[in-house]
This record gives structure tokens, sequence and C-alpha cells, in this order.
């Protein structure tokens, strides 16, 4: 039962996701593909996803134990953190504590998370800002 209460809230959640995208307004500047296209294809991966879980439970669902679930209720927080400081320290800061908290949790050491942090930060900010230049929340430094 639990698989399809899971499955519910998921579709539910894609449905509220794919309203809220298309609620968007779009620029007349804007790209081919448009600011809607990426959240769309979410929620519909979300929603057929939620689907199957709905459609076909597992008959004996194995549900993480509490520390496990408190090890996810943290991982959600860093993420909300995340979106909640990227604007105001930029996106190079924001991304190398983000990863470098979730891959220590993950269970690499203290200092080899620090520079997985860093470098994931780096690698993403080259790719994005500096190859395909695309904007990315710059900090109170500039980048």
């Amino acid at each position: 039962m639990s698989d399809r209460i899971f499955g519910a809230v998921g579709l539910c959640l894609a449905l509220f996701y794919g309203w809220a995208t298309l609620q968007i307004q779009e620029s007349f500047l804007s790209d081919a593909v448009g600011p809607k296209t990426f959240p769309l294809v979410i929620a519909v991966i979300l929603g057929l996803a939620s689907l199957v879980i709905l459609l076909r439970p597992d008959p004996d669902p194995v549900w993480p134990s509490l520390s496990r679930l408190a090890e996810i209720l943290a991982a959600v927080v860093v993420m909300i953190l995340y979106a909640e400081f990227l604007p105001v320290v930029g996106f190079l800061i924001a991304t190398a504590f983000a990863s470098a908290y979730l891959t220590w949790r993950l269970g690499t050491g203290p200092l080899q998370s620090i520079v997985v942090g860093i470098a994931t930060s780096i690698g993403i900010y080259v790719i994005f800002k500096l190859v395909l230049g695309l904007s990315l929340a710059s900090g109170p430094f500039g980048f």
C-alpha cells in the first residue's frame, strides 16, 4: 500500500510541476527551445515513473531505516539551502558546498569531498558558463 501512496504523491507532484511550468511567461528574446521544455520533460518523466509505481507496486516493499530517512531529509535540506543561497553567494561557492556535503555523505573522506566539491563546481561552471555561454548566478565576487 505504501508504494501506491508514494506513486500517488509523485503523480500529484508531477501534475503540479507541469502546471507551474505552463505558468512561465516566455520572453520574445528566448531561444528556440524556450524556458518550458526542460521542466515539462522532467514533469512527464516524474509522472510516468509515478504511474508505474502506482499501478505496479512492489509486493513486499522495504523502506529505509530511520537513520537512512534522516540522511535523505538532510540531503533535501541541503538542496533547499542550495537554492536559497545560490543568488546570494553565487554558483561556484554554493555548488562547491552542496556537492562537497553530498559526496561526503555518500562515503568519501572529508578532504576528498572538498576537492570533489570544488572540482565539480568549477567543471560545471566551465561547461555551462564559458563553453555554452549560459548565465549562472553571480555572487558577491562576480562569479
